[in-house]
């Protein structure tokens, strides 16, 4: 199963905020906490209230709608930055001119899951199917066939020219 947490139209620019969700995705949650708590990006404490938002939330479906959910085995599966809609601004310029200039916007969620015993994700229940995380291929990858270039001719060289 999976839990969710968004912030919206948060005053950051999501390719700022998108380079503190790189440092958390994949990983377990008290990793990713402690990462966030230590990191000096001005989004960070952002990241972070939103993170306790989500494993707040996995804690409300395990107690309140009596799903089981094991807190400890939980780690960031999404962390995403999306952009919002952008504030244009003007700032005076020499000469009675003015320059247009843009404040961004951004909409950040994160999505933790349930990693099992084994590492892998756990997997889910949807109706009567039953849905688990990609197996990983073995053996040797298929080759391409490569088809071969047609050897270019040298070219001719020019005659001197007659006097």
């Amino acid at each position: 199963m999976e839990f969710r947490a968004q912030a919206r139209f948060m005053r950051v620019s999501p390719q700022k905020a998108r380079l503190v969700l790189d440092l958390i995705k994949g990983r377990r949650v008290e990793d990713a906490l402690n990462t966030l708590m230590f990191t000096k990006k001005r989004v960070a404490p952002t990241i972070e209230k939103l993170l306790r938002s989500a494993v707040e939330n996995a804690n409300y479906m395990s107690t309140e709608k009596g799903v089981d959910v094991d807190l400890d085995s939980l780690y960031v599966k999404r962390a995403v930055a999306n952009d919002g809609p952008r504030m244009k601004r003007i700032r005076p310029a020499p000469m009675g001119r003015a320059y247009r200039y843009v404040r961004r916007i951004s909409h950040i969620e994160i999505a933790l899951a349930e990693r099992g015993k084994s590492g892998e994700a756990v997997a889910t229940v949807v109706g009567e199917q039953r849905q688990a995380a990609p197996a990983k291929r073995t053996g040797k990858p298929k080759s391409k066939t490569v088809s071969k270039a047609k050897a270019k001719k040298p070219a001719k060289k020019k005659a001197a020219a007659k006097k």
